[in-house]
């Protein structure tokens, strides 16, 4: 394990209106944390989900994206939500903003809904590989092209699920992942790559996965 899980990270046009929903969504709390960032906390720091303010508006699918449990498809389409897809055993829906995520319905949804994290990449193997190596999970091939990561320490959700797409990246992606990273050095000889240094008010440093996937590093 090169890094450990920190938070989960969301970008949005109208943070305030996105966080409310994902508050929700996910059963956290909301709190103003200071200009135009949110804090979605939860019962552990592990829980957190920031909503961060961004100019630039969704154009693309999510590469990066969140499953929820939920006790039904309609109250998150109370909540904003709109169903993109109801064809599948879960539904494909998208956030206020248009980010995609998935709503699986339980008949006792657990207090805390997020499910897992889903990563789109052109070589699903490795990646899932690297970031089961990153984050200490556990890696387990689901037999039909897919690859996913468990157990990761600290993790607030079940799986890390990585899919095979053929879709190049474009842009930033709108939800990231926080790691803490005791070694920075190590985690790029493991094929990160340093975006953006941490220095003056940026506390943490950038990174990318192989595939060109943010992450927010922070020193322990």
């Amino acid at each position: 394990m090169l890094a450990t899980y920190k938070d989960l990270c969301v970008d949005a046009v109208d943070a305030e209106r996105s966080a409310r929903f994902w508050s929700a969504a996910l059963g956290l709390g909301c709190a103003p944390h200071r200009e135009s960032v949110v804090r979605l906390p939860g019962p552990t720091p592990q829980h957190t989900v920031w909503v961060n303010a961004v100019p630039e508006p969704k154009v693309v699918k999510n590469r990066l994206h969140l499953d929820v449990h939920t006790g039904s498809v309609a109250e998150l389409v109370e909540l904003g939500a709109t169903v993109l897809d109801d064809t599948l055993p879960w539904t494909v829906m998208a956030d206020p903003e248009g980010g995609e995520f998935c709503a699986f319905v339980r008949e006792e949804p657990p207090p805390q809904r997020l499910y897992e994290l889903v990563l789109d990449a052109r070589d699903a193997h490795a990646t899932a590989a690297w970031w089961a190596t990153l984050l200490g999970g556990r890696l387990v091939d689901d037999g039909n092209g897919f690859w996913v990561v468990g157990d990761i320490p600290g993790a607030p959700f079940e799986w890390l699920c990585v899919n095979p797409s053929e879709d190049p990246k474009v842009g930033k992606n709108r939800v990231h992942i926080d790691v803490v990273v005791p070694d920075i050095e190590r985690v790029l000889d493991h094929g990160a790559r340093l975006l953006r240094p941490s220095g003056g008010d940026v506390g943490w440093d950038v990174l990318a996965d192989p595939e060109g996937n943010e992450m927010c590093a922070f020193r322990p």
